[in-house]
């Protein structure tokens, strides 16, 4: 089978890895000629995913229209504030599913990424990919396990035959709101927790965040239409604990970076990898306002990354605020 993985970061490159292994034939685009030839060559992507071998069966090219015509599955990784160019430049498709693995929400819009895909790729379905599972880690056949989501179960029935492996198990639902939410959420969530390791707080106060945290990524989800269930599982709490306690979590690294004094613009500029959570909190802070959900974490989250509140005084705001029954709503 012809698939096409459309981003070259860690988590595209680790798929097309994976699923090249699996005898498919793979494709990875690259948005820039020359780094696509950097990867070519070396076979190594030495700014996402250093030191992890592209089997030479991985074809690489930034023609986005070559990696996809014919593909019957195209993989959309890219993050999200470029999903919607991205899918602009998309002209050939025969695909029987376009996948998004991207974890993320359309500033502006507030439209999930599977909503950006069809608006600009219409008429075919789309499924979502979500849960605990870092780049390094699946590049590296360590054991791992995911969601995929899509309105049609049979969509979902495929995407789950492709990646299903000894060292990857997929599980199937046709809750698309939620698995997307999950993995956008969690993200704003995990910047919050690495505040707290940034600032010392301790792991009581950790667990707590990650505790209510999940609180109110339910809440929004429900909310939004999505099943509550669906935030206790792999593409909820799942992802939620494994970014907050990861050495490879970019959103907790953003976070702790603020609390140890740096500017958002200056920790965004220490990296060329993407902290999903800090485009997202601000989608968030909207869509709080807009279903009208108490989401003070996330709020706080908000604040400290785009209106400069300072960290001291966002911990004690969390902490005072008004008594409330823990399952009150």
């Amino acid at each position: 089978m012809k698939i096409a993985i459309i981003g070259d970061g860690g988590w595209g490159t680790a798929i097309a890895i994976m699923l090249s292994e699996k005898g498919n034939d793979v494709f990875l685009w690259s948005n820039f000629p020359d780094y696509a030839g950097h990867l070519d060559k070396t076979r190594d992507n030495t700014k996402f995913l250093p030191g992890i071998r592209i089997p030479d069966a991985v074809k690489i090219t930034s023609d986005i229209n070559l990696a996809v015509n014919g593909a019957e599955l195209i993989v959309l990784a890219v993050p999200s504030k470029y999903m919607r160019d991205v899918c602009k430049k998309i002209k050939i498709v025969k695909a029987k599913c376009l996948l998004s693995v991207a974890k993320g929400i359309e500033v502006g819009t507030l439209k999930r990424m599977s909503e950006v895909i069809k608006e600009e790729i219409p008429g075919f379905p789309v499924a979502v990919l979500s849960g605990p599972s870092h780049a390094e880690e699946v590049s590296r056949k360590l054991p791992t396990a995911v969601s995929v989501a899509a309105e049609n179960l049979e969509t979902a029935d495929f995407v789950q035959k492709v990646f299903m492996g000894d060292r990857f198990r997929v599980y199937t639902t046709t809750d698309v709101i939620g698995v997307e939410l999950g993995g956008a959420l969690k993200n704003v969530i995990a910047i919050a927790v690495g505040i707290c390791d940034g600032a010392g707080m301790g792991d009581s106060a950790k667990s707590a965040l990650m505790t209510r945290g999940i609180a109110e990524m339910t809440r929004l989800g429900v909310a939004m239409g999505s099943k509550k269930e669906t935030f206790a599982g792999l593409a909820g709490i799942g992802d939620l604990i494994v970014t907050c306690i990861s050495k490879y979590g970019r959103n907790l690294r953003f976070g702790r970076m603020l609390a140890e004094g740096k500017t958002p613009d200056e920790v965004a500029a220490s990296t060329e990898m993407v902290a999903e959570g800090v485009t997202t909190s601000d989608a968030v802070h909207e869509l709080s306002g807009k279903y009208d959900i108490e989401m003070p974490i996330a709020n706080e989250v908000y604040l400290g990354v785009y209106k400069n509140k300072p960290i001291r005084q966002a911990i004690q705001d969390l902490m005072k605020r008004s008594p409330k029954k823990e399952n009150e709503w």
